[in-house]
């Protein structure tokens, strides 16, 4: 969840007999009220334009960490623009017990990415391509799935375990985890390190440009040149300036107009390559497995508590949803919904993984366009489904947004990693931190960050102990877990079992 979904106006009114809460902003059009097309279009593009970013930035980092090839990136981000489409319409449509029907839009998580690379980049050192690296990630994700469409039936269960205190310890571990990655991106990524590997070379020392098999390669673009930490600050700077914003509409698109101004920076300096655009086709439908399918359990064990934490952030942001839409946050409609936003979320993910992308969740950028605009209906969500569904079929789309530089990416992902963070770190000071909580998350965030700076302390280990514990999120949220369970002094968690029996007899 962000701090936008809390922005501006509250409940100004509650009835203690009601389960729906009336902000005064005022609802234009509710969840089943059908917008004039119009309307229902115009509403439609503020969404596309809040979540397009999210939508693409896991895509594109995990493709260049991995060094997959131009061709393919552009493919991948096509497909998840695309899964995103297919998945938001599941999730509003409701199809069976499938689906939250709320307003929500689906993408992926940030919390992957770390859990992602790791495994992608641990098979790559092993002797696989990045294609196969691929191929065991759709599988693990696609197995992986199961663990939130059989949690959807028992949500009590992930409500004792994944408290406030665990989930917020486990974002700040998610974020602190990724912002290695956003500072790499910053400095120039894997491309630029490759050129410093060049440069470092005693022949080329001092050289401005060196050819190398007929390709020109210019020392400004080396890895944390002074060229590329610029352009990604001044990025972080702009996004920075207009997140401050009073104006509601530049602080939503901060991050997508901090990206347009460094891509176009970036286009001047020589940054930008538009030659794969032209070995695009102009349109291309989806192919399933396109990059075969793979499974490794001990690649799979640290994305079972992943799926577990994603659940708990899935109830959050459909709570958020239900509540800025006027709908109810208690009772059998509300259980129900969230019932079906978690089964919605392991269908979708697997969905995902056959259309060769990342896992879809739900997101919470769209719960401030619904403040915004005071549209919170459903049929809203069919038209941006539509909108990401014929995108992720214009292969161009993906090309450009293939050629961000990594200074530009990294700008602006940096200080959306940090976000994170500070939401977690919200989320556990709200728990009130008191002597055992404040072990909890020391611990908890010591051995996380611990493994994340120093995963080499597994090497020699079985598979099974490196794949699981190396991964940040893991460690941590696995202490986090076990001292949650065996620390005295527990608090007692209110139980949602008589709310989902209602729930379900209601059903």
């Amino acid at each position: 969840m962000t701090q936008d979904d809390y922005e501006g106006s509250g409940p100004v009114a509650t009835d203690p007999t009601s389960d729906v809460v009336e902000y005064d902003t005022g609802i234009l059009y509710g969840l089943m009220d059908k917008p004039p097309v119009g309307e229902a279009a115009f509403v439609a593009m503020q969404h596309v334009l809040a979540s397009f970013v999210g939508i693409i930035t896991p895509p594109l980092l995990i493709c260049a960490a991995l060094g997959v090839e131009p061709t393919s990136t552009s493919f991948i981000i096509s497909m998840s623009l695309f899964a995103s489409g297919l998945c938001t319409f599941i999730q509003c449509k409701r199809i069976g017990p499938v689906g939250s029907g709320l307003l929500s839009l689906q993408g992926t998580s940030f919390a992957f990415l770390g859990p992602i690379i790791g495994v992608g980049t641990a098979a790559i050192n092993g002797g696989a391509t990045p294609e196969q690296a691929l191929a065991l990630i759709f599988g693990v994700c696609f197995f992986g799935s199961s663990v939130e469409i059989i949690l959807s039936r028992f949500l009590h269960l992930a409500q004792e375990i994944i408290t406030p205190l665990v989930a917020g310890t486990v974002v700040m571990i998610i974020g602190l985890s990724l912002i290695k990655t956003g500072i790499f991106s910053l400095a120039g990524g894997g491309p630029a390190k490759r050129i410093s590997g060049i440069f470092a070379q005693p022949e080329n020392a001092g050289l401005s440009q060196v050819t190398v098999d007929g390709v020109t390669f210019r020392a400004a673009d080396a890895f944390g040149s002074t060229q590329n930490l610029v352009l990604g600050f001044l990025v972080l700077s702009i996004v920075t300036l207009l997140t401050l914003s009073n104006n509601r509409i530049l602080r939503m698109g901060a991050i997508a107009i901090g990206l347009i101004i460094g891509y176009v920076i970036a286009f001047f300096l020589g940054l930008v390559n538009f030659s794969n655009l032209s070995q695009l086709p102009l349109f291309r439908f989806p192919v399933p497995l396109r990059f075969g399918f793979d499974f490794n359990f001990a690649a799979f064990a640290p994305f079972i508590i992943l799926y577990l934490i994603t659940a708990v952030e899935t109830i959050g942001d459909l709570t958020a949803t239900s509540a800025v839409s006027g709908e109810p946050v208690k009772g059998p409609i509300y259980f129900r919904r969230i019932k079906g936003g978690v089964l919605g979320d392991g269908v979708n993910s697997a969905i995902a993984a056959l259309l060769n992308t990342f896992p879809n969740t739900t997101f919470s950028q769209n719960n401030g366009v619904i403040q915004m605009t005071g549209v919170a209906s459903r049929y809203v969500g069919f038209y941006v489904a539509g909108i990401f569904a014929v995108l992720g079929l214009v292969p161009i789309v993906g090309g450009v947004f293939q050629a961000i530089p990594q200074p530009v990416l990294g700008g602006a992902t940096l200080i959306m990693f940090g976000s994170i963070a500070v939401a977690g770190l919200n989320i556990v000071a709200s728990t009130g931190l008191d002597r055992r909580s404040i072990i909890l998350v020391a611990i908890s965030l010591a051995l996380g960050l611990g493994v994340v700076y120093h995963p080499e302390i597994f090497d020699g280990k079985p598979l099974l102990i490196k794949n699981v514990f190396s991964s940040g999120i893991s460690t941590g949220g696995l202490a986090a877990i076990v001292l949650n369970t065996i620390l005295p002094g527990r608090p007692k968690v209110p139980s949602y079992r008589e709310a989902i029996a209602e729930a379900e007899a209601d059903s």
